[in-house]
């Protein structure tokens, strides 16, 4: 047996809810669980901040984020991968009055 110590880093999948800090991206992670009182099925919801070096994910994507060293006071994850790209939601420019006449 080697004496080689092999930490499983631990992974958290959500979605996406600001990318406006450089190399920063914020991930709303959701899971549901069973009130402890009531027993009914609840959503609990959860920020994390996680750092993103390519600046490659924008809100809306899914992404998988993966424990890492502190980077500063609330930053300790980092982005894994991206799961699934979110929809364009971006608005394309006005046509202008005169260019819609003809």
């Amino acid at each position: 047996m080697s004496d080689t110590i092999v930490h499983r880093r631990n992974e958290k999948i959500g979605e996406v809810v600001s990318a406006r800090m450089a190399k920063t991206i914020v991930v709303e992670v959701t899971r549901r669980v069973p009130h402890p009182l009531y027993k009914r099925i609840v959503t609990q919801r959860k920020k994390f901040y996680a750092h993103d070096e390519e600046m490659q994910a924008k809100v809306g994507d899914t992404v998988k984020i993966v424990e890492a060293r502190p980077m500063s006071r609330l930053k300790r994850w980092t982005l894994g991968s991206i799961v699934r790209r979110g929809v364009d939601t971006s608005i394309p420019p006005a046509v202008s009055g005169s260019e819609a006449q003809g």
